[in-house]
């Protein structure tokens, strides 16, 4: 969340967010830490459907457009008595998110601000380990609701993707990526930056494991093709996070792992993290980041200045080259 985000929240008078009827709402879930003690008016917006049945007369569509103009008319009325309104949406308003439906209604009226937020998309590419595009790659993001010889047509036609709305839609898009031959590059990430993420090559996810908030994404190829040679020469490692990835001590040669040590101390390091710190015959770093490592019997230390990035990288495919891990 933004600084902005969390200090719009604590100012606001109305906090108002989706939920479905058990009414729970991840979005309210996110922003209960900014919340004011006491005084704050909260607006529930409980959608009438989600993925069932309903006997509106004007269908599904129909249930939803009446939720939204009485929803609307809630929000209306707190504008009205000169109260600030902050309406909670994961991700980022305006991308695939239930708030378009309330701009749509209000702005026209009423003041609207809206504050970008990460996307799915963002989150899920970060936990992959692999760039999302580059250069002049193309990125093509994608409902799994197309039907699958349309998601096949498209996914064959770009050089990244995401594909989000999974769930349900999850077999479709999997023979949509098999028909493409992207279904190898692609990699399945549920929950992205929460305690109960999952990363996987999507080819080996199970259907019926697969929630609503997944998302399914196709790389970079460029960044993919260097990886993977990198990876078949033994010169890096890269295990996307959330992955237990695979285990490199019966590889012959050297390696370099690249590690993240975490915001603080040792409690914030990983277990991964440790078991490569101890496997290391060499650590190679900016000098601060060192200190924090403890000193194990020999293991040698090459410290560097902030501002040596590609010397430093030399020096590890160096050692690497040499044999050392």
């Amino acid at each position: 969340m933004t600084v902005r985000a969390a200090r719009l929240i604590g100012e606001a008078d109305v906090l108002a967010y989706h939920c479905a009827r058990h009414g729970r709402s991840i979005a309210r879930s996110v922003a209960e830490p900014y919340l004011r003690e006491g005084d704050q008016v909260e607006e529930r917006l409980m959608y009438p459907v989600t993925t069932e049945t309903t006997d509106h007369p004007g269908g599904y569509e129909g249930a939803l457009a009446d939720f939204y103009e009485e929803s609307a008319k809630r929000l209306a009325a707190h504008l009205d008595e000169g109260r600030d309104v902050v309406l909670l949406c994961e991700g980022d308003p305006f991308f695939y998110g239930s708030y378009m439906h309330m701009h749509e209604r209000l702005a026209d009226r009423y003041p609207a601000e809206v504050v970008p937020g990460v996307t799915s998309v963002s989150a899920a590419a970060a936990r992959t380990g692999r760039p999302l595009v580059e250069r002049d790659e193309v990125l093509t993001l994608l409902p799994g609701t197309l039907p699958a010889p349309e998601l096949a047509r498209r996914l064959a036609d770009t050089d990244s993707a995401a594909v989000l709305k999974l769930g349900r839609t999850f077999g479709s898009i999997r023979q949509a990526l098999s028909e493409a031959g992207r279904l190898d590059e692609a990699y399945y990430v549920e929950r992205a930056t929460w305690q109960a993420e999952r990363v996987e090559p999507f080819a080996e996810v199970d259907p019926e494991s697969v929630p609503y908030f997944s998302v399914a994404v196709v790389p970079s190829p460029t960044a993919s093709a260097k990886m993977a040679r990198l990876e078949q020469e033994g010169t890096v490692r890269a295990v996307p996070a959330g992955s237990a990835g695979e285990r490199t001590e019966d590889r012959a040669g050297g390696e370099v792992v690249v590690v993240g040590l975490g915001p603080a101390g040792p409690q914030w390091t990983t277990p991964e993290v440790e078991q490569a710190l101890a496997r290391a015959d060499h650590l190679v770093g900016y000098g601060t980041y060192l200190v924090r490592v403890p000193q194990r019997a020999g293991q040698r230390r090459h410290a560097s200045g902030n501002r040596v990035e590609a010397d430093r990288a030399a020096e590890a495919l160096d050692l690497a080259r040499d044999g050392a891990r």
